[in-house]
């Protein structure tokens, strides 16, 4: 597979061998020949013919303005899913469904209390080969909010059930908040990677830590070990020089 980004001067001919594209690629010019031309014109909100002007219902070019509430600059109005939310994803919008049936059908009888859109821990993943899963923030998003964090990395190819399979492209990282076992954000590069990025959703959902997963047990060989392995590296990186002293002495202690 070969990617050409920041492509310009592109010219696609029709040819008796395929589809032929030229183009320049950062100061290169390539010649390829290629079966299919699929071209991806990105998403736009339709609310053409909803009347939403005339019952108070704001919109610009990305969608419908929501509150975290998923309430609407109408308040009696609500809105969920791609027409309102940066999460273009099926399960982004029923998750999001579920705030607004809470929040319109079953609000607080005093309105102390509310579904935030906000709180949701919000996974990803695209399904290329091998699959880039991601949830909670990049080391650059952490440092943005003045987040120091600790970053593993462990690759797949040290996983056995991955050199098994022949999937061992690929890595499982963490960002963990510094002094403390907060993950705050993890990606997984794999076969089969948006099946294994939901263990770490759930850690960060439920608050458990780094400590949670390391003491969790796996089944063995699953490429799901990699989640505990890269925990591993975070638990080993904080037994500290001293510590080991100390145990040191207590054995020597307990052998007499």
């Amino acid at each position: 597979m070969k990617l050409l980004c920041c492509g310009k001067e592109l010219k696609v001919h029709k040819t008796e061998l395929g589809k032929r594209m030229t183009v320049d690629s950062h100061g290169r010019q390539f010649d390829v020949m290629v079966d299919e031309i699929l071209v991806g014109v990105g998403r736009a909100p339709n609310v053409e013919g909803l009347g939403l002007d005339a019952v108070g219902v704001e919109y610009d070019k990305s969608g419908v303005k929501v509150n975290d509430r998923l309430q609407t600059t109408n308040p009696s109005i609500y809105a969920a899913g791609d027409i309102c939310s940066r999460y273009k994803f099926t399960h982004a919008a029923d998750a999001m469904a579920q705030i607004l049936i809470q929040n319109a059908l079953f609000p607080h009888p005093l309105g102390l209390a509310y579904a935030s859109v906000g709180s949701l821990t919000m996974p990803w993943c695209t399904f290329t080969e091998p699959e880039i899963a991601h949830v909670g923030m990049y080391e650059k998003d952490a440092k943005a909010k003045g987040i120091e964090v600790e970053t593993y990395t462990y690759k797949l190819d040290e996983v056995d059930r991955a050199i098994l399979d022949g999937e061992d492209e690929g890595f499982a990282r963490i960002h963990i908040q510094k002094g403390t076992d907060k993950i705050v954000g993890a990606t997984i590069v794999a076969s089969h990677a948006g099946d294994m990025i939901s263990e770490f959703s759930v850690l960060m959902k439920s608050g458990a830590g780094a400590k949670t997963l390391a003491g969790t047990i796996h089944p063995y060989p699953t490429q799901a070990e990699v989640n505990k392995k890269v925990v591993n590296l975070w638990r080993k990186a904080h037994f500290s020089r001293r510590t080991k002293d100390i145990l040191a002495k207590l054995f020597a202690w307990m052998r007499r």
